[in-house]
């Protein structure tokens, strides 16, 4: 049988995309080829990464959406200001929004500091940029079918999508799946992590099965949790992790040299078939 429904919608939740970061690394090749592809066959996309303080701004032409920006995010009880701006990759027909705010991004690099340091906040900042990409999305009145997360700065939005916004319109039927790459972090995100997490239904309850100290791992099986489908984007990813997919029988697509066409049909299996 067919799907009931035919994934059109996809929103990718991407830690680094090229052109933007100086490096082109396979990871930021792969998150480029992606929306291109989809993009280019049919598909409605929409991108979003952070806007860190290596982007030339001028050099890619990214400027700020007003009407998108302005919304105040609360962690932790403070008040962080949401800034978006938008580029387009003019070769690839791919429009990238940006989240911008001037303490989590701002100057910043991406993990690590000038002095390859993890930043302390890394957990608040990829905090940050989920909560701000999907009221963003819920702003355009947009309605994915797939969210597609790559990253580890992604990693808080299948937990977000299936508590705190599991009854938003723009949300409700959406299926999450989680990209794994090789990646690491080096340090955990601080004791104050599962706190920060905190927002609407997503209680801490719900992590109280996690470790205190959330490091990289762990960071990663909550994404796994909260995801429907889990792709395996590097040759090499870390056992644990497959391993913790596999015994969880969540569907996975293992690694592939036509990411993007697999990707294509691994998104259709997801949905319900009409018998």
């Amino acid at each position: 049988g067919r799907p009931m429904k035919e994934p059109k919608r996809i929103l990718f939740i991407s830690q680094e995309i090229n052109p933007y970061l100086a490096e082109e690394t396979p990871i930021r090749l792969l998150n480029r080829q992606l929306p291109e592809y989809f993009q280019g066959h049919g598909y409605e996309t929409r991108t979003f990464m952070p806007k860190f303080g290596e982007i030339n701004e001028r050099r890619n032409q990214l400027h700020e959406v007003i009407r998108l920006s302005g919304m105040n995010l609360i962690i932790n009880d403070t008040d962080h200001p949401l800034i978006i701006k938008v580029a387009s990759i003019q070769s690839a027909k791919v429009q990238v929004y940006f989240i911008d705010n001037d303490d989590y991004f701002g100057k910043r690099l991406m993990e690590k500091d000038e002095q390859g340091e993890d930043y302390p906040d890394n957990g608040e900042r990829a905090i940050f940029f989920a909560r701000g990409v999907l009221e963003t999305v819920k702003k355009l009145r947009w309605v994915p079918d797939i969210i597609h997360c790559q990253g580890w700065m992604s990693a808080v939005v299948p937990l977000y999508v299936k508590t705190a916004y599991h009854d938003e319109p723009s949300f409700a039927e959406a299926k999450v799946v989680t990209s794994l790459f090789t990646q690491k972090l080096d340090k955990d995100l601080g004791e104050d992590f599962k706190q920060c997490l905190e927002f609407r239904e997503t209680t801490a309850d719900l992590l109280k099965g996690y470790k205190d100290n959330f490091d990289f791992t762990e960071l990663s099986k909550l994404a796994i949790d909260y995801s429907d489908g889990i792709v395996q984007s590097d040759k090499l990813v870390d056992k644990e992790l497959l391993t913790y997919t596999k015994e969880k029988n969540i569907p996975f697509l293992g690694y592939s040299e036509n990411v993007a066409e697999a990707c294509e049909d691994f998104y259709e299996t997801l949905f319900p078939t009409e018998e």
